[in-house]
């Protein structure tokens, strides 16, 4: 669905290009700013976070529990999100837990500023964040295709994409310089201000009231709703073949490049220049975002898949040549590299899931790729410290590319396309052949008829 009264968008669009005509609409431009602030705060928080952990204990270990904690809280309550983000206004979900996070990252930098902190303060406060952040993740993402029309789903996702990557390059670039000048608490205290400003900025979004939201006396079968939305996300091979990668490969890089990264970076070119180093990771997507929007491969997914294994150049570069322009290059083009699975991966979403089902698809989605996540940030230091910080990170980048290659095997990865209309509402799984969003792979059986394509 589209903003009431803004026709106009699409024929504005064809004079200023089609990758930026999503920016006619004007809840559109409300959630593209909005998320850009909100990953501004969140890149910012990691690297502000780790070195306020290390400043306090010095402890690798310590650090992974603090971003395991915040994981674990996340991935407890992704269905939760999913179930309450297609059952409540998704306007509303983002501008209450935008708030909330607001205030739970202005307490964690008074503790840190205020010399009140310890590990068991920091490990309570991140579970708050990772409790709030899923309830808006799958808010946030199923949000998008009712905010333009259906022809603009996929430069809508790209400039989304692409806003975000500049707030995480701002966010990354100043959480480094000023971990550095003015301590990490300053940092904190800035993740909470961006918040705020996201909340600001979400109250401009108008969507009409969605199919499948709840009328005012409606009683809601959680269950019910979880067991739809599992039917949805298990319909289709390639979405959970997808999942079952991003598992490992979000494990590997996590305690990689967030656990061990900042612990390098310490030991070598510093702290200002780690934050760079992330920051050349977001530049990176940024230019990305640019080639997905203006990309016609109707196999994006395949090749988004397959450049998943750039993962793994980020952590041989730090185990071997920990320099920090050999890094940052590393990182660029592990940015450029995913921002194309990114975009080919939500609007195949998009394309084939209902709208009223889809942000509980990607609460499955979210809970896959993150559920090893906290596994990945705590092992990552008492790994280094038994096997040596360069084979952990050598042996993470074989991991990363052993599953890309399995998922590769997976005919309906290899053959899926793009360009369809949107899904319906609850509209019925079409049936199809190779190739075509709904087609099982040989041996495969055809789940419930309701299920729709991805």
């Amino acid at each position: 669905m589209t903003d009431t009264g803004e026709g106009a968008g699409q024929s504005a669009g064809r004079g200023t290009g089609l990758l930026w005509a999503p920016l006619a609409h004007r809840s559109f431009r409300s959630l593209a700013a909005g998320r850009l602030l909100v990953y501004f705060a969140n890149a910012m928080a990691p690297v502000a976070l780790a070195f306020a952990v290390l400043d306090t204990t010095g402890s690798t270990t310590d650090l992974g529990l603090v971003v395991g904690a915040r994981s674990l809280a996340n991935v407890a309550l992704l269905l939760v999100g999913g179930v309450v983000a297609d059952r409540v206004r998704r306007t509303l979900v983002l501008q209450g837990s935008a708030l909330a996070a607001a205030g739970v990252q202005a307490a964690i930098a008074a503790s840190v500023l205020l010399s009140a902190t310890s590990i068991p303060l920091l490990m309570l406060l991140s579970v708050l964040n990772g409790a709030l952040a899923a309830l808006s993740l799958p808010a946030s993402v199923a949000l998008t295709p009712q905010t333009v029309p259906p022809e603009l789903i996929r430069p809508a996702n790209a400039v989304l994409r692409m806003g975000t990557n500049l707030g995480a390059i701002a966010g990354a670039s100043l959480a480094g310089v000023v971990a550095a000048v003015l301590g990490p608490g300053w940092g904190l205290a800035c993740n909470a201000v961006a918040f705020c400003g996201a909340a600001v900025c979400f109250l401009g979004v108008r969507v009409p009231r969605a199919a499948g939201k709840s009328a005012p006396g409606e009683r809601v079968r959680p269950l019910r709703e979880l067991r739809e939305g599992w039917r949805e996300f298990t319909a289709r091979r390639w979405v959970w073949l997808v999942v079952l990668q991003f598992m490992v490969v979000n494990a590997v890089v996590a305690g990689g490049v967030q656990v061990l990264g900042p612990d390098i970076a310490d030991d070598t070119f510093g702290r200002g220049l780690w934050g760079a180093v992330l920051a050349a990771q977001m530049a990176g997507a940024l230019a990305g975002g640019v080639l997905a929007a203006r990309s016609r491969v109707r196999r994006a997914l395949l090749l988004g898949v397959a450049l998943t294994a750039v993962e793994a150049v980020p952590l041989v570069v730090l185990a071997q040549a920990p320099y920090a322009l050999l890094v940052g290059i590393a990182m660029f083009a592990n940015g450029l590299a995913l921002e194309q699975f990114a975009v080919a991966w939500d609007v195949s979403l998009q394309e084939n899931v209902p709208h009223d089902r889809l942000a509980r698809v990607y609460a499955y989605d979210a809970l896959g790729s993150f559920v090893a996540l906290p596994l990945g940030e705590m092992a990552a230091g008492p790994l280094a410290r038994r096997l040596g910080t360069g084979p952990t990170l050598v042996g993470g980048a074989a991991l990363v590319a052993v599953v890309t290659a399995a998922a590769l095997c997976s005919r309906q990865i290899r053959t899926l396309t793009t360009g369809r209309a949107p899904a319906a509402a609850g509209g019925p799984r079409a049936a199809g052949t190779a190739g075509i969003p709904g087609a099982p792979e040989a041996g495969e059986t055809p789940r419930m008829a309701e299920a729709t394509s991805r």
